[in-house]
């Protein structure tokens, strides 16, 4: 028995059932496997949700990244949902790619939210829903025996005595679904893997496409979110730490955990910072404050600020503050505003940023080139730019030019 032993039941999930099925079967023999199985599962009922609802229209790519990212899709699953599905699709990229170890806790996890998102799509469009909730494998889980012959499992080529590492060509394990035609399914011709064709699964399921829409907007509305609730310490080690090592961050080179800062305003007089990362010179380049995921990050400003005086005192200059919960990251450099980013910067990227402080001078007295603007309005909108950089300290300014000036 598995979590998603339900989705057969219901033929219409027959795209990716069988897969699911199989993520979870496999995880006791390879992780790696069953996080790549997880990721082609999600994909291929991504895939069958821009086929069977009226309100997806399919972007200019159809590849995983594209179709998750579409705003209405996004406003379709959810935020925590999306967040969830995000991390299998890195996490699947990790041991596809990069030849990354891949953790049981990793695996689990994207079984976890695999589960939750399948979940979601049977609630929406399936006929009889019934709420379930996650159960973790066992470590002494299921082995050698559990995969039947034939049946998918994406692994690396050593590991073909679990089974064929697709179907054969043309075939999803797909049952008698009139729905979903077998044409739908297609053999990569680079990796040899089963693979979902979006174009020809929208054409099959066009019939469908008005009913399954509107039982999804009837619905979705009694879907109970399960939010995703990890503690500090997973929430690091699953997102945090990822993240440090997709930039390029060494664990116990420049970066270390958990370091002991002196002077701190408690009774100990001894606070811990929980991420410290350094530069080749040994001085600290930025400190990072981790909060669990379902805590807003700006919950540990002042903690982070009371890390990064200290830091300040012992070394002679102000690492910049990252306060992060795995999903939402901010960035205070000690220059401008506390803003968004898109994840912790590398070593280069910091490094590059404090050369960029020793290097700004002011603005108030730059030279403007007559010959390229010439004209009072071109001089005065440039002066007003520096200015805005300089004394405003703004990060951007928006030039509104005339047609063909540029």
């Amino acid at each position: 028995m598995t979590n998603f032993d339900f989705l057969t039941s219901d033929s219409q999930f027959n795209t990716f059932s069988s897969v699911a099925v199989s993520a979870e079967r496999i995880l006791a023999i390879d992780p790696s496997a069953a996080v790549l199985n997880c990721r082609r599962a999600m994909e291929f009922a991504v895939k069958w949700m821009y086929a069977v609802d009226g309100e997806l229209v399919k972007p200019w790519q159809d590849n995983l990244k594209s179709l998750m990212d579409d705003e209405v899709f996004r406003a379709i699953v959810g935020q925590d949902i999306w967040r969830r599905m995000k991390f299998i699709r890195q996490t699947g990229n990790d041991a596809a790619h990069s030849g990354k170890v891949i953790t049981r806790a990793q695996a689990v996890l994207c079984l976890e939210n695999l589960f939750v998102f399948l979940d979601f799509v049977a609630c929406c469009y399936g006929r009889e829903y019934e709420q379930r909730q996650f159960k973790k494998p066992s470590q002494s889980a299921i082995g050698l025996t559990a995969l039947p012959e034939g049946e998918l499992s994406v692994g690396r080529p050593s590991q073909s005595a679990i089974g064929p590492t697709a179907p054969p060509k043309g075939e999803l394990n797909r049952g008698d679904n009139p729905s979903v035609s077998g044409k739908a399914a297609a053999t990569s011709p680079c990796t040899g893997e089963a693979e979902v064709r979006l174009e020809q699964l929208m054409k099959e399921n066009a019939a469908l496409r008005e009913e399954l829409t509107a039982r999804r907007a009837e619905q979705q509305q009694t879907y109970v979110p399960k939010p995703l609730e990890l503690s500090e310490y997973e929430t690091r080690k699953l997102y945090i730490d990822a993240m440090l090592r997709d930039a390029g961050w060494v664990e116990r080179q420049n970066w270390l955990n958990e370091v002991e800062l002196p002077g701190m305003p408690n009774r100990s007089e001894v606070g811990f910072a929980d991420y410290v990362l350094y530069g080749d010179d040994g001085r600290p380049l930025a400190v990072i404050e981790a909060k669990r995921t379902c805590k807003d990050p700006v919950e540990g400003r002042q903690q982070a600020k009371l890390y990064a005086d200290i830091l300040e005192r012992m070394h002679g200059r102000r690492p910049v503050v990252f306060l992060t919960n795995g999903f939402d990251t901010r960035l205070d450099d000690g220059q401008y505003p506390e803003r968004k980013v898109a994840a912790i910067y590398s070593k280069r990227d910091l490094e590059k940023l404090f050369n960029l402080r020793t290097m700004r001078t002011s603005l108030a007295h730059v030279t403007v080139n007559q010959a390229i603007a010439g004209r009072y309005y071109q001089e005065a909108a440039i002066r007003a730019v520096c200015d805005a950089f300089d004394r405003g300290n703004r990060r951007k300014a928006l030039l509104v030019m005339a047609t063909g000036s540029g």
